[in-house]
């Protein structure tokens, strides 16, 4: 069977007419060097894990396997599509080259295949709205064969009707990957803040949660109240541990030693905990938060944020129609 892939056109499809004129696609990380030295995906690893180290893990990982498929996974003969935001509409070639690494200055995606891009285009409406939502995913270089006779059909005239598959259909599927996307990005943009900046966005987002908040010591960051005076119980005290190494069971301990004892204990970590944190954390009563958790929060709560930690951490809210 054969394979089609989508290959996205850089970051706002600016490569387009470059790739016509040249007849070839392309993608970047050039400070990989050429991937084709690389015997094994794990070695690609190591040094992407170099090269992007203030990159997040996973980003990084995604990164590789994009790199790996460009590289190892597409053949000659594979059908290849990209899209033009400025016509609204997919231009669909053949490959006909192996990759090759060709690196200059001034050239940020020297990754590159020769393709024998089509003379007709396809535009967006003509495509079902599955497909549509399918093929407007945020990776770089990712699979489409579910899509590729509906494409080859559109290439040469025939409009796929839409009469079994109303946009409507697929608007949970849609807003599903939004929603997954858009976490991916907020986790990506909370990493990225230095430690004094992650504990102001913790303590606006307990205030945010109903609680008033004064900086503690002896190990721990923050203590927060019901009350303003700090009288009523229970009181919480909180651990931030921004880094990219897990939390271990040797943090949770520290908490609950940390004064006043009697408080209630909540601990962040945006590296994750360990199975044995996990565990001694739930046989204390201990809540934990994680990255992913964090962001959850942050959104739930957003509108009642602190107009500086919004600035912290600034976000926009956009609109879907309605199923």
């Amino acid at each position: 069977m054969q394979k089609w892939w989508m290959i996205r056109a850089g970051t706002d499809n600016e490569l387009i007419p470059s790739w016509l004129r040249e007849g070839i696609v392309s993608i970047g990380w050039a400070d990989l060097g050429d991937p084709a030295l690389y015997p094994t995906k794990e070695s690609l690893f190591v040094k992407a894990d170099r090269v992007y180290l203030d990159n997040k893990p996973l980003t990084r990982h995604s990164w590789v396997n994009q790199i790996w498929r460009f590289y190892q996974e597409i053949e000659i003969g594979d059908r290849v599509v990209s899209y033009s935001k400025e016509h609204r509409e997919y231009i669909i070639g053949t490959i006909k080259s192996e990759a090759t690494y060709r690196y200059t200055d001034d050239n940020s995606y020297p990754n590159e295949r020769q393709v024998a891009w089509e003379s007709t285009r396809i535009s967006r409406h003509t495509l079902t709205q599955a497909a549509k939502n399918s093929l407007s995913s945020v990776l770089t270089v990712f699979r489409i064969d579910a899509w590729g006779q509906e494409l080859e059909n559109a290439l040469h005239g025939t409009i796929a009707s839409t009469l079994h598959n109303p946009e409507h259909e697929d608007i949970d599927v849609l807003l599903q990957e939004l929603q997954t996307q858009a976490q991916a990005m907020i986790e990506d943009k909370v990493d990225a803040l230095n430690p004094w900046d992650m504990q102001d966005l913790i303590d606006g987002l307990l205030h945010a949660l109903g609680y008033s908040t004064k900086v503690a010591d002896e190990g721990i960051n923050l203590l927060a109240f019901k009350d303003t005076l700090g009288f009523e119980k229970p009181i919480i005290k909180v651990a931030i541990h921004h880094r990219t190494q897990v939390a271990g069971s040797e943090e949770i301990r520290h908490l609950l030693g940390a004064h006043p004892l009697e408080a209630n204990s909540l601990i962040v970590s945006t590296g994750g905990f360990t199975t044995s944190a996990l565990r001694i954390a739930q046989q204390n009563n201990v809540k934990v938060i994680d990255l992913e958790q964090l962001v959850q929060l942050i959104v739930q709560t957003y509108e009642k944020l602190p107009n500086t930690t919004r600035a912290l951490l600034p976000l926009r809210a956009f609109y879907l129609p309605e199923g």
